[in-house]
């Protein structure tokens, strides 16, 4: 299960904290959520803090939002990993969002 909290941080920058685990039907929700926002112009980030477990379909939709400029941060050391070693870039804190 996955679940999505909406941080809005202002009217053009939004933060989705992220707690479970990112498979099949939860990366489709991922995906269209991030792409709902992102369509108005909204910059989108992806607070991993509490991300535990990430599936293939997983991967496909993050490398997909990743290339669309959603930036992922906060993960653990092993997350972020598995992430880079599949071309997703991750940060340690979000950058821009915060003032």
């Amino acid at each position: 299960m996955l679940r999505i909290r909406r941080d809005n941080v202002d009217a053009h920058r939004v933060i989705l904290v992220l707690e479970g685990h990112i498979l099949l039907e939860w990366a489709e929700l991922l995906e269209h959520e991030c792409e709902a926002l992102t369509r108005p112009g909204v910059r989108v980030a992806l607070d991993f803090s509490q991300v535990f477990f990430i599936g293939r379909t997983g991967f496909e939709a993050l490398t997909r939002l990743s290339r669309a400029g959603v930036e992922i941060f906060g993960c653990s050391p092993l997350i972020a990993a598995m992430l880079e070693e599949k071309g997703i870039t991750t940060s340690r804190r979000v950058r821009g969002f915060r003032s």
